[in-house]
């Protein structure tokens, strides 16, 4: 009887110990199970969260990169801007100098106009007949002006010199036939010098002092005069 029951509580015994064993590894599986499944989803959380800043990085370097684009291409766009304003300027500044090179006699010029002859006839030609149809040419419209190739400006000095015997143009002596060139509306300025009684032609053939005749031109050519003017005592006014 003792054999058997020590037979018995062995058995018991070990049954018992299966138990815990098999109680024991399912644990160890469930927990294992559960420590395997929060890796997992903590990986994936740290990726999806990993992303997400990538994805918030990437989208703030894109807008900064947006932001860049659209100032450089409003830089770019006044760079344009300015560059057109410039060559407008330029070029107004431009036409302003030839204008201004014209109107100072810095340049050959040409157009319509007349061409006034004097020469000597009962009498001599001298300085003050030159002047009086500079003078009557200016008052007719006319924008250059020369004698004898000379060309005629505000500045000009017109004078007698060696007893009459020639005259002084801008420091440059000239002698007789003396012809007078000027660029405008030519039948408008042979209009003015032919006047009854009043026009330059008119008064100095009733004289018969001296010889002059005029004609119209279509294509009149004056050079541009050969002083250079200089500025020495005028300055612009500055507006407070």
């Amino acid at each position: 009887m003792k054999k058997f029951k020590f037979r018995a509580d062995i058995t018991a015994v070990t049954v018992v110990v299966f138990i815990v064993c098999i109680v024991l590894v399912s644990v160890m599986l469930m927990q294992f199970r559960t420590v395997e499944q929060t890796d997992i989803t903590e990986i994936e959380n740290m990726r999806e969260s990993e992303l997400r800043t990538a994805l918030s990085e990437w989208k703030t370097k894109y807008e900064e990169v947006a932001t860049q684009l659209e100032e450089t291409n409003n830089r770019i766009e006044e760079y344009n801007q300015t560059i057109e304003d410039n060559e407008a300027a330029s070029e107004l500044i431009d036409e302003e100098l030839k204008e201004s090179n014209i109107l100072v006699g810095k340049t050959d010029v040409y157009g319509e106009g007349i061409v006034v002859t004097l020469s000597d006839g009962n009498g001599q030609v001298e300085a003050y007949d030159l002047i009086d149809l500079v003078n009557e040419l200016r008052y007719a419209g006319a924008e250059a002006i020369s004698i004898n190739e000379v060309r005629v400006l505000s500045t000009t000095d017109i004078i007698d010199m060696g007893g009459y015997t020639y005259i002084m143009v801008n420091l440059q002596r000239i002698q007789g036939p003396y012809v007078v060139k000027a660029i405008g509306d030519k039948d408008y300025m042979s209009t003015i010098l032919n006047l009854k009684g009043s026009g330059f032609i008119d008064r100095t053939r009733t004289s018969s002092r001296i010889n002059v005749s005029l004609t119209t031109e279509k294509r009149v050519e004056i050079p541009k005069s050969n002083n250079d003017f200089e500025i020495e005592y005028m300055r612009e006014v500055e507006s407070e």
